[in-house]
């Protein structure tokens, strides 16, 4: 998989939906990519629900707690949209985590 961040929206205005797909490496700082292209394809029509698939990227793990944290307050980052417009925002979490050296992975007993 390549670090390079890809980005491809779907959009279907007659049902007010938009796929939002990322391939790549999404970090902390490629993540504010993804944050104009969510808040443009939001622009397209007044309550489209949003699907972010992040399926087939590496997500590190901040980067997914502020996705996270969008997602659950319906807003993007007030540095990308000054205005706070609403923002139906559903995350497709990445199939593998990034992990970090500061990141421990939780074990679950069987």
């Amino acid at each position: 998989m390549s670090d390079k961040l890809s980005i491809l929206v779907r959009v279907d205005l007659d049902h007010a939906k938009a796929q939002v797909l990322a391939k790549g490496h999404v970090t902390i700082h490629s993540i504010q990519a993804l944050y104009v292209v969510v808040k443009r394809a939001n622009a397209l029509r007044h309550n489209l629900v949003l699907e972010l698939d992040m399926r087939h990227a590496r997500v590190d793990p901040e980067a997914l707690r502020q996705l996270e944290t969008c997602s659950e307050a319906h807003h993007l980052p007030a540095r990308i949209d000054p205005q706070q417009t609403r923002c139906t925002l559903s995350i497709l979490p990445p199939r593998h985590a990034v992990h970090t050296a500061h990141h421990t992975p939780t074990r679950v007993a069987a």
